[in-house]
């Protein structure tokens, strides 16, 4: 009878569990655990995040550190991808340079936010994404 009580008792348990919450991203799509963290910045499909390289403080719109992800999309396919979803998360550029390390900054409520992108193969980017403190940006973006 024992027994029996221990496993009602686990079943109950197993029941009070519930499914994590899921965050969508602006076009309707799940985004994924590791990047809800970070709901300011876009991430592309096909995004893994490299935990060993990435280093960050807070979360949500105060965050700062840098995030690195490995991508299954050419590097020009993730620069395009930026330049179009940053805007969007209302991200204003400042700088875009496109090279083979192509270098993207834009600033946002006293925050800036460097995006490098490096090839790594045919079908796949390397991207860090560091975010740091900057009053000055506010100061650009009212006068």
């Amino acid at each position: 009878m024992k027994k029996v009580y221990i496993l009602l008792f686990l079943m109950s348990l197993c029941g009070c569990a519930k499914e994590p919450n899921v965050l969508y991203g602006s076009d309707g799509r799940e985004i994924p655990m590791v990047f809800q963290n970070f709901p300011d910045i876009p991430f592309p499909d096909k995004a893994f995040m490299n935990i060993e390289d990435s280093r960050t403080l807070g979360n949500g719109t105060n965050w700062t550190g840098s995030i690195c992800y490995t991508v299954g999309y050419d590097a020009g396919r993730v620069f395009d991808f930026y330049v179009t979803e940053m805007p969007k998360k209302e991200w204003v550029e400042i700088a875009v340079v496109r090279a083979e390390i192509s270098q993207m900054t834009y600033v946002r409520n006293g925050r800036a936010v460097q995006i490098l992108i490096q090839i790594e193969g045919k079908d796949s980017a390397f991207v860090t994404i560091t975010a740091v403190p900057n009053q000055a940006s506010v100061k650009l973006l009212t006068e």
